[in-house]
């Protein structure tokens, strides 16, 4: 009863801070975001461990929970996956996205190696992606909430896109070289659209059911969902196949902001132990976790935003760079996916948590709140004057 309590209670405290985060201009992740980094391991620390007698063992055992879990995860990363899938490449996206990957990529890996404790090379490999990716449903919210340039929009979110299907696949083909059954189990799955096509299938609608069904499984397992999801959607995009989603847009929103999104998170953060996760990192990691990503991640998009050109008369180099450094929803999946797989540990977890909510935020507190060269839509638009 207390666990069920529990969960009730984390989702109402999600649901309260999207609604004042909205009050104050802030999308929702980015108010998700801050009650998962602060609020949460604040209330573990102060009343769930010492008072409710419970640990983040006890609250994610259920096995309603896992498969609830399952189905939240395979909502959200086969609409992040879809999004990644529907790519129709751009040259200058790719001259961004370049050094906008290589270079913060390579710190991370420097990083992992020189200033963490000894690690298997899969999660050095990891803590490089991490350092590089840039949420791309995130990105996209933001911009359209500051009113930015339908073209420019345009190119920084293919440009995220580009990074992401990167750093998911080069994870993927990776952790798939260390068991070779986990990765020919989840290519055998994403073979799937194959078989419906062979079968004379040809509803999307069935296509769409199967993957999402296959990523409920895929996580519950323990499989590559990565893989599969990848491999399934590149299947169906060469058959010219569209995902339709299990629910109509308004309504897949509104689940996976309201449920999916807290549980995930939620999920992650009560994993950690809350006492001790500070502790296992000195400072000098610390301050280097949550900078090194951040600078490396600039220089980066500075580099390749300066090789690309400007996307509209006006543009700021320096402002589109803070922006491709948004950090979200992928990196919150990424790293529950390392978390569950014991690929990293609780404290890193927290620190790359804390990182990504200070790049999200950093657009906000640099005040980027009106699109550029737009006064007069801007006037218009209520959401781009909060």
């Amino acid at each position: 009863m207390l666990i069920v309590l529990f969960w009730l209670l984390a989702l109402a405290l999600f649901a309260a801070a999207t609604y004042v985060g909205r009050h104050l201009g802030l999308i929702p992740i980015v108010s998700q975001l801050l009650l998962a980094t602060f609020g949460l391991p604040l209330l573990m620390y102060f009343w769930i461990e010492p008072g409710w007698q419970l640990t983040g063992a006890e609250l994610i055992a259920p096995g309603w929970l896992k498969n609830l879990y399952s189905l939240g995860f395979a909502l959200l990363l086969g609409h992040i996956l879809s999004d990644v899938i529907d790519l129709r490449l751009d040259r200058q996206s790719l001259k961004i996205a370049l050094p906008s990957f290589c270079l913060p990529f390579a710190c991370g890996l420097a990083t992992a190696i020189w200033l963490l404790p000894a690690q298997p090379w899969i999660s050095s490999l990891a803590v490089g992606l991490l350092f590089a990716i840039t949420a791309i449903p995130v990105l996209y919210l933001y911009l359209r909430h500051i009113g930015y340039p339908a073209a420019a929009t345009r190119r920084l979110v293919q440009t995220a896109i580009l990074i992401d299907l990167t750093c998911w696949t080069l994870f993927a083909v990776a952790q798939g070289s260390l068991h070779l059954s986990s990765l020919l189990l989840p290519l055998a799955g994403a073979c799937m659209p194959l078989l419906l096509r062979l079968l004379g299938l040809r509803q999307p609608l069935v296509y769409s059911a199967g993957f999402f069904l296959l990523l409920v499984a895929a996580e519950h397992y323990k499989l590559n969902a990565l893989i599969l999801g990848i491999g399934y959607l590149l299947l169906m995009a060469s058959l010219k196949i569209a995902l339709v989603l299990p629910l109509p847009a308004v309504w897949m929103n509104r689940v996976q902001t309201w449920v999916a999104i807290p549980l995930i998170l939620t999920f992650g953060i009560v994993q950690i132990d809350v006492h001790s996760a500070l502790d296992s990192l000195g400072w000098h990691q610390l301050l280097a976790l949550l900078l090194l990503p951040i600078a490396s991640k600039l220089l980066g998009n500075w580099l390749g935003l300066g090789w690309a050109g400007l996307s509209f008369a006006g543009a700021s180099r320096w402002r589109e760079s803070v922006l491709l450094n948004i950090r979200g929803l992928s990196e919150i999946v990424f790293l529950n996916l390392l978390l569950q797989q014991h690929l990293i540990s609780g404290a890193l977890y927290f620190a790359l948590m804390l990182m990504g909510l200070v790049a999200t935020l950093l657009p906000a507190l640099l005040g980027m709140h009106r699109a550029p060269g737009n006064s007069a839509a801007t006037a218009r638009s209520p959401r781009a004057n909060r």
